[in-house]
Formats: structure tokens, sequence, C-alpha cells
């Protein structure tokens, strides 16, 4: 009798110290004060701690490519954004090119569209595209499970973040999602400004730059995500190597032709090269190319149609206030770098 009272006493102890692990493994997705109600819905997978050291060792990790030779922090380096500065277009396994510039990934949270043509909607299946497309990580979903079930690592990983060691397409990039979801920038010296933080402000350079921005650039760069999350054709000359109609592929409407996603500008002076295939390498550019648009582009989008007409001094100005978008809290946070 002693003994069985001892047993239940003890059961009863590991349950509740059981529990009270789990519950203080939860973590709370922390909305910054200045943002929108994000639209990714956390019921269906809510964040733990197990889930997200989970999806930060499976974003780092080249198992999940053929070759074992590119993960997918290989395109996506945290000190860039979580974009990939080293070339115009995507490099994957075997040294093979996609047709379009690697898209940072920062606040993904408030993203309803994903890829530069919008074609998928969830965040919890956009990494499925990356492992299995030819010139990207080129394997297949049931070679990334089993290389994952023989691994004593993410064994104890799934059962960490689970409750059992049980592999499966959902629970992958379910975890995965945890981590880039988490990749919030919200303290830039923009936010800093806006939050009222004593003894920062804008230069005066910099105040006029916001000027000009809101004047000609918030209508698709929308404050404070610095993105409408929607699609725009900005008068790019159709690229005769890609031949790449934007979300016109995903559609099939020729409404949509030349319609690319509009990308944040947050941390705009590490995500380089710019646009959808990466040919301009510079901010300078960029807004060069915009104040010197063709207006009169029949697929140009109406927020595109009236001229710019900025002064050079106006283009350092709106530079200027671009590179208050930076935030480095973000760019170098410890729990997004590579786990040791």
């Amino acid at each position: 009798m002693r003994w069985g009272v001892i047993l239940l006493l003890t059961s009863l102890f590991f349950l509740i110290s059981l529990r009270s692990k789990m519950e203080s493994e939860k973590l709370e997705f922390v909305i910054p004060d200045n943002f929108p109600k994000s639209v990714y819905d956390f019921g269906n997978n809510p964040l733990t701690e197990e889930g997200f050291q989970l999806g930060r060792n499976l974003f780092y990790d080249p198992i999940l490519s053929r070759d074992s030779t590119i993960s997918c922090a290989s395109c996506h380096l945290q000190f860039t954004g979580f974009a990939h500065v080293d070339h115009e277009v995507s490099h994957g396994i075997d040294g093979r090119k996609g047709t379009r510039n690697v898209p940072a990934l920062i606040n993904l949270a408030w993203n309803k569209f994903f890829h530069w043509d919008g074609g998928v909607n969830n965040l919890e299946v956009q990494g499925i595209n990356p492992v299995t497309h030819p010139k990207e990580m080129d394997n297949t979903l049931e070679e990334v499970i089993f290389r994952l079930k023989n691994s004593n690592k993410y064994q104890q990983l799934f059962t960490a973040a689970y409750g059992d060691d049980e592999v499966s397409t959902s629970r992958i990039f379910k975890a995965i999602t945890q981590f880039v979801v988490s990749l919030v920038s919200s303290n830039s010296k923009y936010d800093q400004i806006m939050r009222k933080e004593q003894g920062i402000n804008f230069t005066a350079q910099e105040q006029n730059g916001y000027k000009l921005f809101k004047k000609q650039c918030a209508s698709c760069h929308t404050e404070p995500l610095f993105t409408n999350d929607f699609f725009a054709s900005n008068g790019l000359s159709l690229d005769s190597n890609f031949l790449d109609y934007g979300r016109y592929g995903i559609t099939q409407n020729s409404e949509d032709k030349y319609l690319f996603k509009i990308p944040t500008l947050r941390n705009i002076e590490y995500t380089y090269p710019y646009m959808h295939d990466g040919r301009f390498s510079t901010l300078k550019e960029v807004l060069n190319f915009y104040n010197g648009l063709n207006h009169d582009l029949e697929y140009l989008s109406k927020t595109l149609k009236k001229p710019m007409k900025m002064t050079d001094n106006e283009i350092k100005d709106l530079l200027s206030f671009l590179l208050t978008l930076t935030d480095k809290t973000f760019l170098f946070d410890q729990r997004f770098l590579y786990p040791k």
C-alpha cells in the first residue's frame, strides 16, 4: 500500500512538472506597438521554444537539399535581412540559376502572399517550393522525411517539439514557419522615432526624405510595414533571358502581366540587389529609375503614373530616409543565428 501511494505521488509530481515545463515553453508573438494585427493564424501552429528551435535547425541545415549542400540560409542570410546579396538571381544546387532575386524574409506574419508572383498564400506550405524545386534544393519530401527520421539529432528535436519523434511534412514546415514567422524587424531608427523614444530624431535631411517618401512612395510601400502586400507593375522592361511576366504566370489573367509583389523596404540598405530580377545593385539606381520612369507605359500601375520630378538633392534626402529603416537589432539578433 505504501509503495502504491509513493508511486502515485511520484506519477502526479511528474505530470505536474511536465505540465509546468510545457507551459513555460510557450512563446508569445509580440506585435510591435506601431504595427497592425498580424494575419498569420497562430491557432493552428502555436509558438513554442522547441518548435522554434526545431525550425531554426531545419532552416540552417543543408540536409534538406538533394546533395546536402544547400540550406534555406544559403539564400537567406541574416546579416543581409535574410536576403542574398551575392547574385542577381537565386543560385541553387549544382550552381543552377533561378529566374528571380531572393526576397527578404522580414515580418512574414503580416503577409498574405509569398513569392514575387504571390503563387503561395500559406506560409506553412511556402517552404515546400524551394525544397522540391529543381533549381533550388531539388529534393523530394519523401527523401527529406527519410533523412530526418534516421537522424538522432532530429529524433530528439521532433520529440521535444511535438511530444514524439514522428516526422511528417506538416511538422517539418510548421516548425520552419515558427522560425521564419519570428523574424520580426521593428527597431529601426524610424521605429524609435515613431515610438517617440527620448533623444531619437530625424536629421533635417532624413525629415525631408520622409516627407518625400510619403508623397512619392507610400501608396505602395505603406507604413509601418513598408509594403501593402499587394502587386504592382513598376515599369520595368521585360528581361529577354527570363521572360518573367510575374503574377500572370499564376493567374493567366492578362491584367496581371508585369505585376510583382511589392517588397518591404525595411532593412533595404542590406537587401540588395533590387527588383524581382536583381537588375539594380544600388538604391541610387532604383531611385533614379523611378525618377526617370516613362509614365506613358500601358502596363504601368496607376500609382506610378504621376511623374516624381525629384532633384538630385531630393533623391539624396529620400535615400537618407530609407537608411533609417535599417534595424541592426534584427540583423544581429542572436536567436536568429546558426544554432550551436
